[in-house]
């Protein structure tokens, strides 16, 4: 890992909401030094507009992102697999670091519900960037 970037993967049911804004957070804090993957065990067609706009509050644009499905080869890949409430549906490799973190769904709720879990997102994502950059 030394000589390459670290790897995270993003993972919640819809990949719409929670694992799309960490996954921003991610791109945009670790400034190309992480490589940032995010998937869904069970995709929406598009992105949460309330997790856009929320986004864009902290000029992060999440726009053009789109819910994919988690692959196998995404877990194999990533050194650090996040997940957000998607259960077991993710599959397990020995060696690689898991970690839940439970976050409410910003799924159906008004801006002002989605900015705390936005902010508890950056907070965790800068974290865990102090953690694989240092």
């Amino acid at each position: 890992m030394a000589d390459e970037a670290p790897s995270i993967l993003f993972v919640c049911v819809h990949n719409a909401g929670r694992s799309q804004m960490a996954a921003g957070f991610a791109t945009a804090l670790g400034s190309g030094r992480v490589r940032v993957l995010s998937a869904g065990s069970e995709p929406a067609d598009r992105i949460n507009p309330v997790a856009v706009e929320a986004m864009r509050e902290v000029g992060i644009d999440i726009a053009g992102t789109q819910p994919r499905v988690l692959a196998v080869d995404d877990v194999r890949a990533s050194d650090v697999v996040i997940t957000m409430g998607c259960g077991d549906a993710c599959p397990i490799f020995p060696g690689k670091r898991y970690e839940d973190w439970e976050l409410t769904d910003p799924a159906g709720l008004p801006i002002e519900q989605v900015r705390p879990v936005r902010d508890e997102i950056r907070e965790r994502v800068s974290a865990l960037l102090a953690e694989l950059l240092a």
